[in-house]
């Protein structure tokens, strides 16, 4: 296996020589580069694994162990993105259809000592079956988070989906009369058909005509397929403000990956937020396409506080390109936070 997978990595990586034994990203690798990897990897050896596991097994050497296994690898539900000295942990939830991986470089660019942790969607290594309600994933994250951290204060991060469930970690943490020192919140919100109505009718009159100007913009084959298959209309990614970026269709990855992301959306459809008697810090992206365009007038009647800073860009690209911005705000939310 390590000869099959040592020309994969120089090829990925671009480097004539990598020793088994050196961490891919020591050697310049990086989300995208980890996701062409395991695609590769795919191709050549037959089996599909989740971009993800390139935090446990980061070497070839380690790698080739996994991939030598007779049972497929299971994905742990909490992944230690960034090692830190100092507690407590943060802990970090990832949006609809991603990973924790899509967080490479915000962490990266985030200046604390503490350690960073992610929240790995459960399904995703196709061991399990998916949640299908966001109160199920929060109570699945917090019974993994315990085992690293029992006890608060604790120092909460999630992103679009994420958001909502380290919302309702939040919540069943707060329950247990555990303290949460910061509940931050980055561009995410409920469903539509739980906002109040007047929020509703202003969301739905802004979807209708970006549908509009995004169909304008379509071959006409596709903006028919747009308009007749709502298949073609999930498949876009909300947020971009262009309208071209896409979560892969169903025939292009895995069954396991697609169960995910479907149950992962019914989850968002179920979750209705409750009150929550704590305080938030919201992140939002200064674009607005398929979400409301005033964070406040949804969170402030659901929490005892809310506090809205705005990173450039529009939901995607508050991670992909203004990661440093955000990881900036989120570096001093964790400062405050801890005193």
């Amino acid at each position: 296996m390590v000869e099959l997978l040592t020309p994969i990595w120089q090829h990925v990586l671009q480097l004539p020589s990598i020793n088994i034994d050196e961490n891919f990203f020591d050697l310049g690798g990086d989300s995208s580069l980890a996701l062409q990897l395991f695609n590769e990897i795919a191709e050549t050896c037959g089996r599909e694994l989740p971009p993800v596991m390139i935090y446990h097994a980061s070497t070839i050497a380690s790698l080739a162990a996994l991939l030598e296994q007779s049972t497929p690898p299971r994905c742990p539900p909490v992944v230690l993105l960034k090692a830190g000295s100092k507690t407590p942990p943060v802990f970090i939830t990832h949006g609809l259809g991603g990973s924790v991986i899509d967080f490479f470089q915000v962490i990266k660019h985030m200046q604390c000592p503490n350690p960073i942790y992610g929240m790995q969607a459960k399904g995703v290594d196709g061991a399990d079956e998916p949640f299908e309600d966001i109160t199920d994933m929060a109570r699945f994250y917090l019974e993994a988070i315990n085992e690293i951290q029992p006890r608060g204060p604790y120092l909460l991060v999630g992103y679009s989906l994420g958001g909502l469930v380290t919302l309702e970690m939040a919540q069943l943490l707060s329950e247990r009369g555990e303290k949460v020192a910061l509940l931050a919140m980055l561009d995410s919100y409920p469903h539509m058909r739980y906002l109040v109505p007047m929020q509703r009718l202003r969301q739905h009159l802004r979807l209708a005509k970006r549908s509009a100007s995004l169909m304008t913009k379509l071959p006409i084959r596709d903006a028919i397929a747009y308009i007749t298959q709502r298949s073609q209309r999930r498949l876009r990614i909300p947020g971009d403000r262009n309208g071209k970026a896409r979560y892969q269709s169903p025939s292009a990855i895995s069954p396991v990956i697609q169960r995910v992301r479907e149950s992962a959306y019914a989850a968002l459809t179920r979750y209705q937020p409750r009150f929550y008697d704590g305080r938030i810090k919201f992140v939002r992206a200064e674009i607005t396409t398929d979400f409301p365009d005033d964070p406040c007038a949804v969170w402030s009647k659901l929490a005892r506080g809310v506090e809205v800073e705005t990173v450039p860009g529009d939901h995607l690209e508050i991670i992909t390109t203004h990661f440093e911005h955000l990881a900036s705000i989120l570096s001093r939310y964790l400062r405050e936070a801890q005193g």
